[in-house]
């Protein structure tokens, strides 16, 4: 029972993009996950769709692979996808010459950009700097990742694929030097499984380093940090961009009823990945290097903070990682270090996950000797049919966004006895939650997050933790854990908030303080 075609290594994009290909294909697939879904750096970057301007000027090769992937997001993933549109702005104390090799640099790697007047940028923008003496439009657009890695995972599963979140695995099987499965551990039991494939794929992010370690070979990763800042209203509807090389805090990126503000790079030690923390200096360079580009930040409440690890490859001239290519590295295992079985898909970006899902199947499906083409830039995403769409006319709001983030699984869920609405802020009803218990592997409020956005809006669960928690703990047959799972979900929560409890953050803290404290205490 637990022989499979191939087993994945790692539940962030890559991973579950990787996994629906080789789905796809008619291959026989097992995907482990340390943690769960999304925990990475896809659940921790600003949610931009690269158009690959960013890029055209450092990196032309993954500029023209942003926006190839760009299109095609566009098409499979439209209900993830909001096209916002991007702007790329220079600033008095910006060089101005820049811009006319920028404009130059992304036509030449395939990318639409045209200079627009400051003024009518101003117009397209109102919340734009207004001092700003140049202007470049180019077709970026916001991805909600949670949603985009959820989509992905479920059309994996829809086609035969296993998904076991909370997995570590602790070590290789090995026939000689061919590695032919894996054993890992169940974190929530401790219970240790065997599992076997032909080919196993290390998409593990940051992590990638450690599992190829075990495998017996090296891959040098560069852990480079980046720090962001979600404010709790939508300034901009556009992402804005300073026109200049890649530097702290110069992307303002709007999403759902939010923003957010990034990032920074800095070169951290790989024992630090899995417990990253934003520092109050991270904060202050943020805010200010954010305000440059809407003022208007200077007065809006921050949400949380947060941080994640950018997948480089190392480059040993390169210590901060903000010259080391954000290209896809798929290596072959067996080629390189002679050991058979054994791949590994790392580097690249959000937007060019589909790309380095077809790269490793192609490489696995090769290695199988199966004849199967990629098709995962023809079939759109669950949740993305226009039939889907067309069908939502009519239908109530918390109805709505149960579509746009289940797709055409809302069918199996019971609004006619669970219609309420538990999280007002994201119109969450107790129909989603029921099913995301029953067919997402939700095992805490946290999963529960990621899958729903419950908590996520502008009260960021203060007036909902406790009918979610109530009603995800009835849902997984363990009623007694509701004060669990509220004090775990506090717990996390409050990472994100203790950097920037000052104002309007400040009081928000207290008052959850004294909603959800022990009255004991």
């Amino acid at each position: 029972m637990n022989q499979y075609d191939v087993i994945i290594i790692g539940g962030g994009i890559t991973g579950v993009g990787t996994a629906r290909d080789c789905a796809l294909r008619g291959l026989k697939v097992l995907l482990l996950a340390r943690g769960d879904l999304t925990a990475g750096a896809t659940g921790r970057n600003h949610g931009l769709l690269h158009s690959g301007a960013r890029y055209a000027v450092t990196d032309r090769d993954s500029a023209a692979e942003c926006i190839r992937e760009n299109k095609i997001l566009r098409r499979i993933a439209a209900h993830c996808v909001e096209p916002t549109g991007g702007l790329f702005i220079t600033l008095p104390e910006d060089d101005l010459s820049y811009q006319d090799n920028f404009i130059k640099c992304c036509i030449d790697a395939g990318i639409k950009a045209e200079a627009i007047d400051p003024k009518e940028a101003l117009k397209m923008e109102p919340s734009v700097n207004p001092a700003l003496i140049g202007a470049v439009k180019v077709p970026d657009a916001s991805v909600d990742p949670f949603r985009l890695a959820t989509a992905n995972a479920l059309d994996a599963k829809l086609h035969g694929a296993v998904i076991l979140t909370y997995h570590e695995v602790v070590s290789f099987i090995k026939d000689k030097n061919w590695i032919v499965g894996v054993q890992a551990r169940d974190t929530r039991t401790g219970k240790t499984e065997k599992y076997y494939a032909p080919l196993t794929v290390n998409a593990a992010g940051i992590w990638g380093q450690n599992i190829a370690g075990m495998a017996g070979c090296q891959i040098k990763m560069l852990p480079a940090k980046g720090s962001l800042l979600i404010f709790g209203h939508r300034v901009n509807n556009m992402v804005i961009n300073r026109c200049r090389k890649p530097a702290n805090a110069d992307i303002l990126v709007p999403g759902d009823v939010v923003c957010v503000i990034g990032t920074t790079s800095d070169k951290v030690p790989m024992e630090e990945c899995d417990d990253i923390r934003v520092t109050g200096d991270e904060v202050q360079l943020l805010l200010k290097e954010g305000c440059l580009l809407s003022p208007s930040l200077a007065h809006t409440r921050i949400l949380r903070a947060y941080a994640g690890v950018r997948p480089l490859v190392a480059s040993d001239d390169d210590p901060t990682g903000r010259k080391t290519s954000r290209g896809i590295v798929l290596l072959d295992h067996d080629r390189r270090d002679g050991i058979p079985g054994f791949i590994s898909i790392t580097g690249g970006k959000l937007t060019s996950y589909r790309l380095m899902g077809e790269m490793a199947t192609d490489l696995v499906c090769d290695k199988l000797g199966r004849r199967s083409r990629c098709r995962t830039a023809e079939l759109p995403l669950p949740g993305s049919e226009k039939e889907l769409f067309d069908s939502a006319k009519g239908l109530r709001i918390a109805e709505k966004a149960a579509i746009g983030r289940q797709g055409t699984m809302v069918s199996k869920m019971d609004f006619s006895h669970k219609s309420e609405i538990l999280c007002e802020c994201e119109h969450v009803t107790r129909a989603e939650i029921a099913y995301a218990a029953k067919y997402l592997d939700v095992h805490n409020m946290m999963d529960l997050r990621r899958r729903t956005r419950v908590g996520m809006g502008t009260c960021q669960g203060s007036f909902c933790m406790k009918k979610v928690a109530a009603a995800l703990a009835r849902e997984l047959g363990c009623p007694e854990r509701t004060e669990e799972f509220i004090r775990e979900y506090i717990e996390e929560r409050w990472k994100g908030m203790a950097p920037v409890c000052w104002g309007e953050s400040l009081c928000e803290a207290e008052y959850m303080r004294k909603l959800y404290a022990d009255k004991k205490e």
